[in-house]
């Protein structure tokens, strides 16, 4: 309990102490204030004035939708803005706008890079505008500083021209140059897909009739071919029989011949065209069970048969003159038999050479298939190069049309650019310096002075205020206090002194207000 009395005692010194400390002190911290006030304050009237130029340059998304003709030219705008400021502060450009409008030309001692690094500063920094939602930047301010209102809009507008300008200029060359390289790569695209198309040419003239889309056709010529062969062979067959038949009949009619008779006892001719008609109807008979009549063999032996028949009925219808006609008409037949036998050998022999020849066309189109999934295997592999090739070209020459025509929109400036949205404003007051800024300044200095005074004031003061002060010096404790007696002389000097310490705080307060009603109003 006692240490809380101690407390409540501790606390309410302190605060007698510090309003004391006010009483006696307000003089030493008011002036100040008004004097650091009146330092910070007046040096705004004081420094040069600077007028500050912008405006709101506006960045236009292109007019023609991405679903028609999509812009070739993706940088990010941030770093594009970069690149284009980089551009605009280089020495060349920030030159020639100094020499058109002769900026600093009061400042005859400055170089041309020092002229460029001043104008430098009097630039202000590009500040970007986003958009809310998706936070994309929607346009951007450019601004400059100069002590001329006029000149500061001028430049203003240079550079902002220039952001214009420079935008179209990169946008442009960024899509030519897209344009241009994808048409190199669409030439060397051009060149391996004609290298491609040599290869797969070459390969199918050098496997010409192996190929796996003359894979049918070779099956049908050679199902064609053997169907042919059957037919040769099954003819060469019949042929044989018949030279077998022939030479029978020519040693038979020798043999007759030779007797003077036939064998039924009528003229030797007669026999032998008898016996060459029964061999050729059996043969006819032979055939007709396994061709038709239209047959070639068929319709052969049949008019073989009416011949034969015809030479007997011609021998038994001639008179026998003498026996000299008789002799030639017998050795008429056999000279008839062996021309026939000879005929017959050579269709064996043509028989035979066309069968030889189907065998090797036979031979040669069973090889061909025999080598289409090689063929097929290589060419499936040369043909998955091309078109893969192909495929690329194609890709490229889309490209490549939808690039010409960004690059014809760049052209036009119907991509995305730069449009000023205001044109630069012509400041009516300064933007530095910013005197209500600095009369605030002011006050927080003036408010530090005071109190710097004071805590000053009180360090080197050795005086004792008070009691707390007072009973530290002293070994003992006090028994009592006597109070002070002040006289009507004393109160009326500390009225007054109240009084003028009120009216000096009002005062200053007046005039720090006045001060800022001023800076507001001509600043």
């Amino acid at each position: 309990m006692p240490e809380m009395i101690e407390d409540q005692e501790s606390t309410q010194l302190d605060f007698d102490r510090y309003l004391d400390l006010v009483k006696r002190r307000h003089l030493q911290f008011l002036l100040p204030v008004l004097l650091g006030w009146l330092l910070v304050w007046g040096s705004s009237w004081i420094l040069p004035v600077r007028y500050k130029s912008s405006t709101l340059i506006l960045v236009e998304q292109p007019t023609m939708p991405e679903n028609y003709v999509a812009p070739n030219v993706n940088e990010n705008l941030q770093d594009r803005l970069q690149s284009i400021t980089q551009q605009i502060l280089s020495r060349t450009r920030l030159l020639t706008i100094i020499d058109k409008l002769h900026l600093y030309a009061g400042d005859r001692n400055l170089s041309a890079d020092e002229k460029v690094d001043r104008m430098r500063k009097d630039i202000g920094p590009v500040d970007l505008v986003r958009d809310s939602r998706n936070n994309e930047i929607t346009a951007f301010r450019v601004s400059f500083s100069a002590h001329d209102p006029a000149l500061a809009q001028k430049v203003t507008s240079e550079l902002t021209q220039l952001f214009i300008d420079e935008n179209n200029r990169v946008r442009e060359e960024q899509s030519e140059g897209t344009t241009h390289f994808i048409e190199q790569q669409l030439e060397e695209a051009r060149v391996s897909l004609a290298a491609q198309e040599a290869k797969v040419r070459q390969f199918e003239a050098a496997h010409e009739g192996a190929l796996p889309t003359q894979q049918a056709g070779n099956l049908q010529i050679l199902a064609g071919l053997q169907g042919q062969l059957q037919n040769q062979q099954d003819a060469l067959n019949t042929a044989k029989q018949q030279r077998v038949y022939f030479q029978t009949l020519i040693e038979q009619y020798k043999n007759l011949h030779a007797a003077g008779r036939s064998v039924d006892g009528g003229p030797t001719e007669v026999g032998a065209l008898d016996q060459e008609l029964s061999t050729l109807r059996a043969q006819l008979t032979d055939l007709s069970s396994r061709y038709t009549d239209s047959y070639p063999d068929v319709q052969k032996v049949k008019a073989q048969i009416a011949k034969t028949e015809r030479q007997k009925q011609d021998l038994l219808s001639a008179p026998r003159s003498s026996s000299k006609q008789a002799g030639d008409a017998e050795s008429t037949p056999l000279l008839q038999l062996q021309g026939q036998l000879q005929a017959n050998q050579l269709e064996i022999a043509s028989r035979e050479h066309a069968i030889a020849g189907l065998e090797g066309r036979i031979n040669e189109y069973q090889g061909r298939l025999n080598l289409e999934p090689a063929t097929e295997q290589e060419l499936a592999e040369m043909t998955r190069g091309y078109e893969q090739s192909k495929a690329n070209y194609d890709d490229l020459l889309k490209k490549k049309n939808q690039s010409v025509m960004a690059t014809s929109m760049e052209q036009l400036q119907q991509g995305e650019r730069f449009t000023m949205l205001d044109p630069p404003s012509l400041p009516s007051k300064p933007d530095f310096p910013n005197r209500l800024k600095f009369c605030g300044m002011g006050v927080a200095a003036g408010l530090a002075l005071g109190c710097l005074v004071v805590l000053a004031l009180e360090f080197f003061d050795d005086r004792m205020h008070g009691e707390k002060e007072l009973k530290a010096l002293l070994s003992v404790n006090v028994m009592g206090e006597i109070p002070e007696i002040e006289s009507t002389v004393d109160l009326e000097k500390q009225k007054k002194r109240m009084f003028m310490g009120w009216a000096t705080a009002a005062t200053i307060g007046m005039i720090i207000v006045v001060g800022s009603a001023i800076s507001y109003l001509r600043g």
